[in-house]
């Protein structure tokens, strides 16, 4: 890491000793690769359970007599139906109906709301979106994120909380104690497996990441870096902002039509359903018969003609297939379809697949 970063996780030194040399993502040195196997740590979340250091995602409080209707301005989800305790994943758009971010966005109950993003413009946004109302928005950087994915999370997590975890449903949060310190646990992730996400201040995380590792050691559990995650999210066809979409997209092109409230009401709206039909691509998988991952940025192309993009692109060990996540032709997007990766100098075969890829029903996460 050779830039001054704008934003520290408190575990940097954590990382640094496990052999990350902190790259940067969204502000903030990250643990993208560590001295361990990357395969391991898939194999980790997949059989036992990994943990991740997701700080670097940006968690904004937005408060007051009118942070509801902020909020609802600048996430598509009908936040209307989401009580407090509960929590909703959906697309932030432009003016334009383009796709500006992705959030998880938590009613904390109170005039209290969580909007936890990546790297686009939702700070921005709100900040737009509550100007001379009656509402308070900060990013919390003090606030870490720690994100416990696999089978064995809910009992390792469990033993050691007040709350009644095993009660907790999909996208609900509840705040209570873990190993003594104060928190707020979700059941949310990003890995294709049952996980929670422990929100906790950066007095504690140390504490707290070292007790689930000691705790979680004879059980298999193991920290994980973000090549493991992008292995296992890739696997479970879930969307990175900046890599599977940008603000190039429309929601439909992004796979995220799904979440657009149909009250409207939220910014872009009608120009997101003036755009629906008019798909130039659309999310979708590959295999590709190499033995490695490819670079990412190839042009794939169907009988000689252009039809998309490798977006990201990962090998994985665990179903012995080079994947990705792509944009392509609606006309050639049918699984089934057989295509070329054409690179640098190289071209490879390969054919669309039916997402995701890893448990298509769904049923780990859900468990």
């Amino acid at each position: 890491m050779t830039e001054e970063l704008s934003r520290t996780s408190a575990l940097a030194g954590r990382h640094t000793a496990l052999g990350s040399g902190l790259e940067d993502w969204n502000g903030m040195g990250t643990a993208w690769e560590y001295s361990s196997d990357a395969c391991d740590e898939h194999d980790a979340v997949r059989e036992a359970a990994g943990l991740f250091d997701m700080s670097p995602l940006k968690k904004v409080h937005v408060r007051g007599a009118d942070a509801a209707s902020v909020v609802d301005h600048v996430a598509t989800r009908d936040l209307s139906t989401i009580a407090p305790g509960q929590s909703a994943y959906g697309a932030v758009l432009t003016e334009a109906g383009t796709v500006a971010d992705d959030a998880i966005v938590a009613n904390m109950g109170g005039d209290h709301w969580l909007f936890v993003h990546g790297s686009g413009a939702s700070m921005e946004l709100l900040g737009e979106s509550g100007a001379g109302r009656d509402v308070s928005i900060e990013l919390d950087d003090d606030l870490h994120d720690l994100s416990l994915q696999g089978p064995a999370a809910l009992g390792l997590l469990d033993a050691h909380s007040t709350a009644d975890l095993a009660g907790l449903g999909y996208f609900h949060q509840v705040d209570t104690e873990l190993f003594g310190h104060a928190c707020t646990i979700s059941r949310t992730g990003y890995s294709g497996e049952r996980g929670y996400e422990v929100f906790v201040g950066a007095d504690a995380v140390g504490d707290v990441w070292d007790q689930i590792l000691g705790h979680g050691a004879a059980l298999g559990v193991m920290p994980c870096s973000f090549t493991a995650l992008d292995k296992v999210r890739i696997e479970a066809a879930l969307l990175f902002y900046g890599y599977d979409m940008n603000d190039e997209h429309t929601p439909w092109e992004a796979g995220l039509g799904w979440s657009l409230s149909a009250g409207g009401g939220f910014r872009g709206a009608e120009a997101a359903a003036a755009s629906r039909g008019a798909e130039r691509h659309v999310v979708a998988g590959i295999s590709v018969a190499h033995d490695d991952m490819v670079v990412g940025e190839e042009l794939l192309t169907l009988d000689g003609a252009e039809v998309g993009v490798v977006n990201s692109p990962a090998w994985s060990h665990r179903l012995q297939k080079s994947l990705a996540l792509v944009h392509l032709a609606p006309s050639a997007a049918a699984p089934g379809t057989t295509l070329e990766v054409v690179g640098d100098g190289v071209t490879y075969a390969a054919t669309v697949e039916a997402i995701p890829f890893f448990d298509p029903a769904k049923s780990r996460t859900h468990a």
